[in-house]
């Protein structure tokens, strides 16, 4: 226990800045302004669910598809790095664009998938899985997932507190952290190809 306690925050941090909350949040407000705050909540529900059953399912299924694939854990760092480092490039040179739409359904896509769990926090988790575990890396998306749901209850106020240029500053600076944790797993993946290779 204390071990999984240890490692949490190298599991924690990477899938916080990969979900990027900060991003998510004035989408989520741009897509369910009309909407009563009954059926928000009911989005919020969905969303949450749907991102929890995914990210179950990834992680799940990945080791299988590792080894139908014959991919090592190195193999997908490295491929999993260029992924994310794509998308953290992505975030940082484009602005997203909010779209509306009144159906409660949006909970499920494209909120829950792709907005809250995309491409970016599935690599991301089976990474750290391979790295770190599958407790400390379930344990992490828990709690990620746990400050999501608040973070979208509490939107408009957090909109309020920081100002829309503040939130749209701090999305940047995650998709920064984020194309940061790409490198590291890039360079972790080749480091240790590199030394296989010497030992053979």
């Amino acid at each position: 226990m204390t071990d999984i306690i240890k490692i949490l925050p190298n599991t924690f941090i990477p899938i916080f800045v990969a979900i990027n909350i900060f991003m998510l949040i004035p989408i989520f407000i741009g897509m369910t302004e009309d909407m009563s705050k009954t059926k928000r909540r009911v989005v919020v529900r969905d969303s949450i669910l749907t991102a929890v059953i995914v990210s179950l399912l990834f992680i799940a299924l990945g080791e299988a598809i590792f080894r139908i694939l014959g991919i090592t854990g190195d193999d997908f760092k490295i491929g999993g790095g260029l992924v994310l480092l794509v998308f953290a490039i992505l975030d940082l040179t484009k602005r997203q664009e909010t779209r509306r739409a009144q159906d409660t359904k949006m909970g499920v896509v494209p909120i829950g998938v792709p907005l809250i769990v995309g491409p970016a926090v599935l690599t991301t988790i089976l990474v750290l899985v391979e790295h770190y575990g599958v407790i400390p890396a379930v344990l992490s998306l828990i709690l990620n997932l746990l400050i999501v749901w608040i973070s979208l209850i509490n939107a408009e106020r957090i909109i309020k507190v920081f100002g829309k240029g503040g939130i749209i500053g701090i999305s940047k600076v995650m998709a920064l952290l984020l194309a940061s944790i790409a490198v590291m797993m890039i360079r972790i993946g080749i480091e240790n190809v590199v030394r296989q290779n010497i030992r053979m």
